[in-house]
C-alpha cells in the first residue's frame, strides 16, 4: 500500500525534552518508511517530517539504519513482554494461548505502522536485523508455542501438531491484521467483531473442550 506522507513542521521542543524528540523521528520513520520504502526513505525526508534539521536528526541516529533498527527492537520487545506476561497468568493454555493471539492483533491494529514494517516489510528490512532482535523475536513466538505445546500434551488439539497448530494460528491473525492494515478502504466489519470471530473459530477448530 502506498501511503501519502504530509509534511508537518513540529514546533521546537525545549531542551531537555529529547527523548520526545527521539519518539516523534521513530514515529514519523515508520510512516515514511512503510509509504516509501526503506531505500526510497531519507534522513532529510524524516528530518523534514519531524520539522528538524538533518544535523539535529543525526544527534539522535547515525543514521536511518539505525532509526529502523530501533523500530524493530522496540516492537518485538513490546510484544515479548505482552506474551511472557499473559504466558505467566494463572489460567489454563487455551485461554493462554487466545490471549496472546488477541494483544497480537489489537497491537497491530494500534500500531498500524510498525506492525506493517515489522511483519509485512521483511524484504526491505532484513538485511538491518540485529542478532539480538532476531532473538528476541525468537524468544516472543518460542513463548507462544509453548503454550500451544501445552494444549498438544493436553490431547486437546483436533486436528496436527503443536508446531503446525502455533504456525497456522499466527499465520491467520497475522493475515487478518495485513489486510485489515493494507486495505483501509474495504468495508470492513468492526475491528473488535472482526477479533472475536477470528479467534472464536480458530480456538473453536483446532481445541477441543
Amino acid at each position: 500500500m502506498t501511503t501519502a506522507v504530509t509534511t508537518r513542521r513540529s514546533a521546537r521542543k525545549p531542551k531537555g525534552d529529547g527523548h520526545l524528540r527521539r519518539a516523534e523521528i521513530l514515529e514519523a520513520a515508520e510512516r515514511i518508511f512503510v509509504a516509501e520504502g526503506y531505500e526510497g526513505a531519507t534522513i532529510r525526508k524524516i528530518a523534514d517530517e519531524v520539522g528538524v534539521s538533518s544535523t539535529a536528526l543525526y544527534m539522535h541516529f547515525p543514521d536511518k539504519g539505525c532509526i529502523l533498527l530501533e523500530i524493530c527492537e522496540r516492537t518485538i520487545g513490546q510484544l515479548l513482554e505482552r506474551n511472557s506476561v499473559i504466558a505467566a497468568k494463572p489460567v489454563d493454555a487455551a485461554t493462554r494461548v487466545k490471549l496472546m493471539l488477541e494483544s497480537y492483533m489489537r497491537w497491530g491494529f494500534e500500531h498500524p505502522n510498525a506492525y506493517e514494517l515489522v511483519f509485512s516489510g521483511a524484504r526491505q528490512i532484513s538485511g538491518v536485523w540485529h542478532e539480538g532482535t532476531a532473538d528476541t523475536g525468537a524468544r516472543c513466538y518460542e513463548i507462544f508455542s509453548g503454550v500451544v505445546r501445552e494444549i498438544a500434551a493436553e490431547g486437546r488439539l483436533r486436528t496436527g501438531t503443536a508446531d503446525s497448530a502455533a504456525q497456522a494460528l499466527w499465520a491467520s491473525c497475522h493475515g487478518v491484521v495485513t489486510l485489515m492494515v493494507t486495505r483501509p478502504n474495504f468495508d470492513w466489519a468492526p475491528t473488535d467483531e472482526i477479533i472475536e470471530v477470528t479467534l472464536d473459530g480458530l480456538m473453536h477448530g483446532l481445541v477441543a473442550d
